[in-house]
């Protein structure tokens, strides 16, 4: 038996290495979420959502019959491919990622045998049939043209639209076309609609364990963007402060000084109930450039340089002197602000800086706020494109009375992609009618479009309250969107998506109680609905609700919450776990889970009289370190997610780990990234190793 957990104690070490890499949810080739057609299409045999539209479909059909195939087998094959733009999973079909494609990935049988649920387990041979299916038809303007592929893989001759004269042989054409599932392509297309295996899905925990880490009260905490065992924690009043993470099972508390903040904001945020610092971000290259984010609020008649546009003005149908008579509080005298800060020239390097510089860089973005409530304001670097997303409510005023979040030109109830690696000149932001030092990133959705401001990557949100990317699937972008009387809801937030209110909130139809700003029209708009979320009347005998977004949990801490995405309520002290079902699918089922605290908590979790529940009080939000592991930041201090049988919970997947195994992450820098780390890391592998099998 002791052997055994050694063996399991060197396969842990070996996968916290290696991370797994999953597919990616359904995005079409745009990247784009798929949508239901206004009818049914009639070339193409796709259904439900899907990446077409009924133009797209007649298109490919006048494409398909303009190529005139003499070949029944071909023809078929061909339709196939062309109609696979159509699929819901498009985007990795076609590889959107990589070098554009003209036909989907072929699945070929020369390759490794495909092993993801998105595909069909037989049939891996596809791209064999559509080469001894065509290989000597005729095909007109032929998508196999070989302009899009290496010319030295080539025959002299290419002017014959048959694969025999443009291709040397079967797997010429199929290493130019084909591929197979492996760690980089995820699946590829076999003549058919990509199928989900519906067995394949995630089961829910059976219960959360926590430590409680901090007394402290924290709205935001942000990884140390240099891989180290340091999180960087925030409160509403304005304070950032740095603090070392302890390792699992140390029995040590966060290594935080109140006392001595990393940086200090608070001159410059107005703090009030509705009011303070509510986000904060540091660049993906801080380690080396120094380069921090705050987000905040402002009052522009304490604070000389708050003053920006109000989010209420003509363009977007709104007369701000109207404001008062809706709601009580001034309009635009609060602001939402994104400055830029820097930790430069306060250590040898960033990386090793303890001190930020509080004196202002650069401003963002400005946004007068018309009302006192839904502010937003999280903002967080997207970790493929390094961009910085914004988010932001609908402004307040109950039931969004001037539709901001649906208004094209507004930027209230709104997710902004910006660029602030390219900082535009002062001529370039009036040209631009831009908001702020910022230049738009050339494939936001609507950069191009002048009905619509070109920073906004998604919208039709009420108050996003947390967002965050899977740290596996990056695609996988989720955020919290606050209720107004029913529902709460959460996100898979794609490019250009329009997420519903306040049309609807949540899956429900929404009626506001004044509409002074105009109605859109259900039919005028094509919704995405949440992926998870609850009812009021399920939760609370508060009166209250609001949800509070989390993460995907993928620390190996707990091996049985291995996936799951979590979120809580700010009020009632809840926390759900959602899993995807089936895997890589976008859709999931929700479970409301117990959680109680560990024995051996290094502080005292003041558990709720008469159970072992901790009294989490109010949930602000969750955090993620760069061991992945999850934290709870509540009014009553910081919890830590920690193996399951530290409150007796099953787990069959976890490993106690032993009092010599190394669990913590190099002090400062990537373990990755450290030599003696990784070299200490093979050696405590290789020793379990031999002492397994010796």
């Amino acid at each position: 038996m002791e052997k055994i957990v050694k063996f399991f104690q060197f396969l842990c070490l070996v996968l916290m290495l290696f991370p797994f890499h999953s597919s990616s949810l359904p995005l079409c080739t745009d990247k784009r979420a798929p949508r239901s057609p206004k009818g049914h299409l009639t070339f193409c045999p796709y259904n439900g959502k899907i990446c077409c539209r009924e133009s797209d479909d007649i298109e490919l059909q006048k494409r398909f019959e303009g190529m005139n195939i003499s070949d029944s087998a071909c023809a078929s094959a061909v339709k196939s491919i062309l109609c696979a733009t159509c699929d819901p999973f498009s985007a990795k079909l076609f590889d959107v990622d990589s070098e554009p494609r003209s036909v989907p990935v072929l699945c070929n049988s020369t390759s490794a045998t495909p092993r993801s649920s998105l595909s069909s387990p037989t049939d891996n041979s596809f791209c064999s049939t559509v080469w001894e299916s065509c290989q000597d038809v005729s095909i007109l303007n032929s998508p196999f043209a070989p302009t899009l592929q290496s010319r030295a893989q080539l025959q002299q001759n290419t002017t014959s639209s048959k694969l025999t004269d443009l291709w040397q042989s079967k797997s010429v054409f199929c290493n130019a076309f084909g591929g197979a599932i492996d760690e980089k392509n995820s699946f590829c297309f076999n003549g058919r609609p990509v199928s989900l295996n519906t067995t394949d899905t995630l089961p829910p925990p059976r219960g959360m364990c926590l430590e409680k880490v901090d007394n402290g009260s924290y709205l935001n905490m942000v990884a140390h963007p240099d891989g180290s065992n340091r999180a960087f924690f925030s409160n509403q009043a304005g304070k950032i402060w740095l603090a070392n993470i302890p390792d699992q099972d140390s029995g040590e508390v966060l290594e935080l000084d109140e006392s001595s903040p990393f940086v200090d904001l608070t001159d410059q945020v107005h703090l009030d109930t509705s009011y303070g610092m509510m986000g904060m971000a540091f660049h993906p290259n801080f380690a080396t450039n120094g380069r921090f984010f705050a987000s905040f609020n402002c009052d522009k008649e304490k604070s000389p340089g708050c003053g920006g546009r109000c989010g209420c003005n003509s363009e977007v149908g709104c007369d701000p002197s109207r404001l008062g008579s809706l709601e009580a509080g001034e309009h635009c005298k609060y602001h939402i602000v994104v400055a830029e800060y820097s930790a430069n020239g306060t250590a040898s390097s960033p990386s090793m800086a303890e001190k930020g510089n509080p004196q202002e860089v650069r401003r963002i973005f400005t946004l007068g706020l018309p009302f006192t409530a839904n502010h937003g304001g999280q903002i967080l670097f997207g970790p493929d494109d390094g961009y910085l997303y914004i988010m932001t409510g609908d402004g307040g005023g109950k039931g969004d009375p001037y539709n901001f979040a649906q208004k094209k030109k507004s930027l209230l109830g709104k997710i902004m992609r910006v660029d602030v690696n390219n900082i535009p000149s002062e001529e370039e932001i009036v040209k631009l009618e831009l908001w702020g030092n910022y230049s738009i990133p050339r494939d936001n959705p609507y950069s191009e479009d002048k009905e619509m401001e070109p920073a906004i990557w998604a919208y039709g949100l009420k108050n996003p309250w947390r967002c965050s990317f899977d740290s596996e699937r990056p695609s996988y972008f989720l955020c919290a969107d606050v209720g107004q009387d029913t529902y709460e809801e959460v996100d898979i937030i794609s490019k250009g998506g329009n997420y519903g209110w306040r049309v609807y909130e949540g899956p429900d139809p929404f009626q506001p109680q004044q509409t002074p700003g105009g109605n859109t029209s259900a039919d005028s708009i094509d919704p995405i609905f949440p992926v998870a979320g609850y009812s009021h009347s399920n939760i609370s005998k508060l009166g209250s609700a609001a949800i509070s977004g989390g993460y995907f949990y993928r620390a190996q801490t707990d091996p049985c919450m291995y996936g799951s995405y979590l979120y809580g309520d700010l009020y009632a002290s809840h926390i759900w776990a959602a899993s995807e079902t089936p895997q890589n699918s976008g859709n999931f089922t929700t479970r409301d889970i117990s959680f109680s605290c560990a024995r051996d908590s290094p502080i005292n979790c003041d558990s709720v009289p008469n159970s072992n529940l901790p009294a989490l009080s109010y949930i602000f939000s969750f955090g993620q370190d760069n061991r992945k592991d999850v934290y709870i930041l509540t009014q009553s201090g910081v919890y830590r997610v920690v193996r399951p049988s530290r409150c007796n919970y099953a787990c069959s997947k976890e490993v106690v780990p032993s009092i010599n195994t190394p669990t913590a992450a190099h002090s400062h820098g990537s373990f990755l990234n450290d030599p003696n780390s990784v070299v200490m890391f093979f050696v405590s592998a290789v020793l379990l190793f031999l002492e397994f099998f010796m």
